[in-house]
C-alpha cells in the first residue's frame, strides 16, 4: 500500500472525492505554486481549508510544474504546500465568506436552486406590457373572526336595482389598457407599462366631496369600470381575463374617501355564471386598513340585501347575470377593499417560501426548485420535501405524492389549503416527520402565476383554462403544465407516485368534496373511493363524501386528474373548496374561514396515514361501507326506473358510469380550444411527431443487419415448432390446462388493459412501522351514522418512532390495498 494512501486512512476527516481531485489537478498543471508550509492532504483538507481560507490562485496561466514521473514523489509536493502565491481572484463560482474568504465548496448551480436568498429581495411579479400597476404594495393581515360568520339569510324584499349604465350615471373608474379577445400576449415586463401611470378614477372637488375612489391596478386586482348612478349607488364593471372574453367571477378592488354612517349599494353587472352560491346566502368580503392597524382586523364577511340575479338588458349577446349588495363602512375616510375570496398572492407565495429558505431546520429537508418559467416569466415552484435518506435502499423504497394549487388563478382557496398543508409537512411533529420519512413529496403550489397576478378568474395568459390542457404539446404557450406532466413523468420512472391531488375551489357547491376517476378493474373496484372516504370521516364537518364523483366526461379529458390517472396514478384527485361554507355538523350555515381550509391541509395528510396504515382494518372496512353505499345507490336508480333487481347477485356487475351522473363542475369547456394564433403552431407539431413515428430506423452496420436476418430466423424457426406440438396435443393440452394459468392471463390482460399501479407480493414489509398517536380531536361533532358507523378516532398501537431504530427500508411497502 502507498504510504500516502495509509496516512490517508489514518485521518479522522473523510476527503471530499471532488475537491481532493480538483487540487491535485490544478496543482499538477501548474496553477498552484508551493511557497511555505505545507498543502493539507486530500484527508484532511477540508478541515484545513475551513481555518486557513485564505488561498491564492495563480494568475500566470503561462507557467507550468515539470512533469514529475513518481506519483508518490507528486503526491509528496502536493502535501508540503499551503499557501500560494497570487491575489485572491473572486470567482462567481466559488463561494466567499463575509470576510471574504475562500471557501472550499462550489455554488449550487443558479437555474437548479431558489432564484432568492435568504437575504435577497424578491423577484418582482413580470406583467404584460399593456397592464397598468400601481406603485404601493398591498398587504393583508391574517386574521380569522372570533365569531362564526354565517350565511346570510334573505328576506324576500331584497331590491332589484335597475341596470342604469353610463348614459345616465357617471364614469368615476374606468381602465382603458385593457387586452381585449382579439389580441393576444407578446411580453411582459416588471411593472408592466412604461411611462406615467393615468388617473383613471375622478378626481375629488373638495373635502365635501364623497364621491368614492376606486383602483384594481395592483396584484390580483380585477374591476375594470364603475359607474356611479346615485349618491351612494355603483355599477361595477369587472374584466374579463385577459385576451379572452369570458370568465367574469373573480372581484378584488380598493375604495377610498368612505363614509361612515352612509348605506352604499354596489352592483356587478357582468358575471356570467347562471348559478352561484350568492343565491343561497353566501356574502362578500372586505377589509378596513383602519380596523386592521388599530384593531388587528382583517378580512371579514359583510353586506346585506345579497342578490344575484339576471340582467335583464338583453342585447342579443349571451346573457348577464348581477350581483348586488349593500354595506357601511366602519371609518370616515377610510381604504377599504372588497373579494370574492380572500386573495393570496404572487408576492405572498413567494413571502412564504422565503421563511422556508430562512428556516435552518425546513430547509434541510425541504429544497427549492424552479419548475419552469411562466409565459410572462414569473418563476414557478417547485418543492421536494422529504427527511434525508440513510441509504440509497431507503431512497429507493420511497413512494411519492404530488400536489399542485392555483392552475385557476381565481380559486384562492387552493392556495389556502395548500398553506395548512406546508405548515403541517414542515413541522416537527411526529406525524410530519414520520410522512416526511416514506414519502417524498412533490409540490408545485402555484401552476399559474401569470394569472394569480393579473386578477385572472380561470385562464392563463395564453387565454385558456389550463387545467383543460395537460396533453398539449405547445411547450412555449403552456409551459407551466407541460413542464409539470413531465416532472411527474420522470418521477413515475423513478418510483410509484401513491397520489396526486390538485387544490380547486367551486362557486356553486358548499363544502369540501373531490374529484376522482372510476377503477374498470374488478379486482380493485371501489379503491379509488377510499381515501375521500376516510377523509370525509377525518372532517366530517367540511368534507362531504355524497358530494364527491369519480366519472370521467369526454369534456374533462384534459384535466389534471385524468391525464395523471392515465399515466398510472390510482389515486388522482381534484379537491374542490367551496368558496362559501359548510352545511355540516357544527360548522352548518358558517363561512369558511382561512383556518378552515388550512385545517383541510392537514387533514390531507392525517388521512394519507390512515390509507397508508399496515393495519388494514380501516381500509377494509370503508371497502365494506362503499359496497353497502352503492348497493344503496344502485337500488334508488332501478326504483327510479321502475325496475327490479337481484342486488345480491347481479349489483357488482353494474358499470359505475351508469349510475353516477355528471360532474358539476366547470363550464369552461366553451372555450378550451386554442387560440387562433396557436392553431398553426400545433398542426405543424403534430405533423412532426407523425413523420417521426412513421420513420424508420435505418441499420447503420453490417453487424445490425446480420443480426436482424438471425433474429427473423430463429423467429420463424421457433413458430414452426409450436405449431407443429400445438396440431399434436391440442385436445389433450386443454384438458389439462390448470385454472392457475387461466387466471393469470385474465388478470395479465386486465393489467394491461388498465395501465394501474398492481401490488408486488414481494414487497411484503419484513416489519411494521409505527405511527404516533394522533392529536386529540373533538369527537363530539359526528357524521351521519350511514356516514361513519364504528370509525375508531384511537390511532393504530404504535409508540413514538425512534430515527435511530431504523436504519434502513430494504422491505417498507406502504399498503394501498389489503
Amino acid at each position: 500500500m502507498f504510504p500516502a494512501l495509509e496516512t490517508e486512512l489514518k485521518q479522522e476527516t473523510l476527503p471530499d472525492p471532488y475537491e481532493d481531485f480538483m487540487y491535485r489537478h490544478l496543482q499538477y498543471y501548474g496553477y498552484f505554486k508551493a511557497q511555505r508550509a505545507s498543502l493539507p492532504n486530500s484527508a484532511t483538507n477540508q478541515h484545513v481549508w475551513k481555518n486557513n481560507s485564505r488561498h491564492l490562485l495563480n494568475s500566470s496561466l503561462g507557467e507550468r510544474d515539470e512533469l514529475v514521473a513518481d506519483h508518490l514523489q507528486k503526491e509528496k509536493l502536493f502535501s508540503d504546500s499551503l499557501m500560494l502565491n497570487s491575489p485572491l481572484l473572486k470567482s462567481r463560482q466559488l463561494l466567499h465568506n463575509d470576510f471574504g474568504d475562500l471557501s472550499p465548496r462550489l455554488r449550487e448551480p443558479p437555474d437548479l436552486f431558489a432564484f432568492f436568498s435568504g437575504n435577497g429581495p424578491l423577484q418582482a411579479p413580470r406583467w404584460p406590457v399593456e397592464c397598468e400597476v400601481i406603485k404601493e404594495n398591498v398587504h393583508h393581515i391574517e386574521w380569522v373572526p372570533p365569531q362564526p360568520e354565517y350565511f346570510y339569510q334573505p328576506t324576500g324584499n331584497e331590491r332589484l336595482p335597475e341596470i342604469v349604465g353610463e348614459e345616465r350615471g357617471i364614469v368615476v373608474y374606468q381602465l382603458d389598457s385593457v387586452p381585449t379577445e382579439g389580441s393576444y400576449f407578446t411580453s411582459s415586463r416588471v411593472g408592466g407599462r412604461r411611462g406615467i401611470i393615468k388617473e383613471v378614477a375622478v378626481r375629488l372637488q373638495g373635502p365635501e366631496d364623497n364621491t368614492l375612489l376606486f383602483e384594481s391596478r395592483f396584484e390580483s386586482g380585477n374591476l375594470q369600470k364603475a359607474v356611479r348612478v346615485n349618491t351612494y349607488e355603483y355599477e361595477l364593471t369587472l374584466r374579463t381575463d385577459l385576451y379572452t372574453d369570458k370568465h367574469t367571477q373573480w372581484f378584488y378592488f380598493r375604495v377610498q374617501n368612505t363614509r361612515k354612517d352612509a348605506t352604499y349599494r354596489f352592483t356587478i353587472v357582468n358575471l356570467l355564471k347562471p348559478k352561484s352560491l350568492y343565491t343561497i346566502g353566501m356574502k362578500p368580503l372586505m377589509y378596513s386598513q383602519l380596523d386592521a392597524s388599530t384593531h388587528s382586523i382583517g378580512w371579514r364577511r359583510e353586506g346585506n340585501e345579497i342578490k344575484y340575479y339576471k340582467n335583464n338588458s338583453d342585447d342579443g349577446q349571451q346573457p348577464f347575470y348581477c350581483l348586488t349588495w349593500t354595506v357601511q363602512f366602519p371609518h370616515d375616510q377610510d381604504t377599504c377593499y372588497f373579494a370574492h375570496f380572500y386573495p393570496y398572492t404572487y408576492t405572498d407565495l413567494q413571502c412564504y417560501l422565503l421563511t422556508i429558505v430562512n428556516n435552518p431546520v425546513q430547509s434541510q429537508f425541504c429544497k427549492l426548485r424552479t419548475l419552469c418559467r411562466s409565459l410572462a416569466g414569473n418563476t414557478v415552484y417547485l418543492l421536494t420535501i422529504t427527511n434525508p435518506s440513510r441509504t440509497p435502499k431507503e431512497a429507493a423504497a420511497k413512494k411519492a405524492v404530488v400536489l399542485s394549487a392555483r392552475v385557476h388563478p381565481g380559486e384562492s382557496n387552493g392556495s389556502w389549503v395548500m398553506k395548512g398543508f406546508l405548515d403541517f409537512i414542515l413541522s416537527n411533529s411526529p406525524d410530519a416527520q414520520l410522512l416526511r420519512d416514506i414519502f417524498i413529496f412533490k409540490v408545485v403550489p402555484m401552476l399559474n402565476p401569470d394569472g394569480v397576478i393579473v386578477g385572472n378568474y380561470r385562464c392563463s395568459l395564453a387565454g385558456r383554462d389550463l387545467n383543460r390542457h395537460y396533453k398539449t404539446i405547445l411547450k412555449e404557450s403552456f409551459p407551466c403544465i407541460w413542464y409539470t406532466r413531465n416532472m411527474i413523468k420522470r418521477v413515475l420512472e423513478e418510483r410509484e407516485v401513491l397520489l396526486y391531488c390538485d387544490f380547486h375551489g367551486h362557486s356553486r357547491k358548499n363544502n369540501i368534496f373531490l374529484y376522482g376517476c372510476n377503477n374498470n378493474d374488478r379486482k380493485y373496484w371501489l379503491h379509488e373511493r377510499v381515501f375521500p372516504l376516510m377523509l370525509s370521516k377525518n372532517a366530517p364537518d367540511t368534507f362531504s363524501f355524497h358530494s364527491c364523483n369519480f366519472k370521467v366526461q369526454k369534456s374533462k379529458e384534459g384535466t389534471g386528474r385524468v391525464v395523471m390517472w392515465r399515466m398510472g396514478i390510482l389515486n388522482s384527485y381534484t379537491i374542490e373548496s367551496t368558496f362559501g361554507g359548510s352545511t355540516l355538523g357544527s360548522k352548518r350555515d358558517m363561512h369558511f374561514t382561512t383556518e378552515d381550509l388550512k385545517s383541510l391541509g392537514y387533514h390531507v395528510c392525517d388521512t394519507l396515514l390512515d390509507f397508508c396504515d399496515p393495519d388494514q382494518t380501516k381500509f377494509a372496512q370503508c371497502l365494506a361501507e362503499l359496497e353497502e353505499l352503492l348497493q344503496q345507490e344502485i337500488h334508488k336508480k332501478f326504483h327510479e326506473l321502475g325496475d327490479d333487481m337481484d342486488l345480491e347477485t347481479g349489483w357488482s356487475d353494474i358499470s359505475l358510469s351508469d349510475i353516477e351522473s355528471s360532474t358539476s363542475g366547470s363550464d369552461s369547456s366553451l372555450s378550451d380550444g386554442l387560440p387562433v394564433h396557436l392553431l398553426n403552431i400545433a398542426d405543424e407539431l403534430s405533423q412532426k411527431k407523425i413523420c417521426k413515428k412513421k420513420k424508420k430506423k435505418s441499420l447503420q452496420t453490417r453487424k445490425q443487419r446480420n443480426d436482424k436476418h438471425q433474429k427473423n430466423n430463429l423467429m420463424q424457426k421457433s413458430k414452426l415448432t409450436e405449431d407443429a406440438q400445438e396440431r399434436a396435443g391440442f385436445a389433450s393440452t386443454l384438458q389439462k390446462q390448470p385454472t392457475f394459468f387461466k387466471n393469470s392471463e385474465s388478470a395479465s390482460s386486465s393489467t394491461m388493459k388498465n395501465e394501474k399501479p398492481r401490488l408486488n407480493e414481494r414487497e411484503k414489509p419484513e416489519y411494521t412501522l409505527s405511527r404516533p398517536s394522533k392529536r386529540s380531536t373533538d369527537t363530539s361533532q359526528e357524521p351521519a351514522p350511514a356516514l361513519k358507523p364504528h370509525w375508531s378516532r384511537n390511532r393504530y398501537p404504535a409508540t413514538k418512532r425512534g430515527h435511530d431504530a431504523l436504519t434502513e427500508y430494504p422491505s417498507l411497502h406502504i399498503y394501498t390495498y389489503p
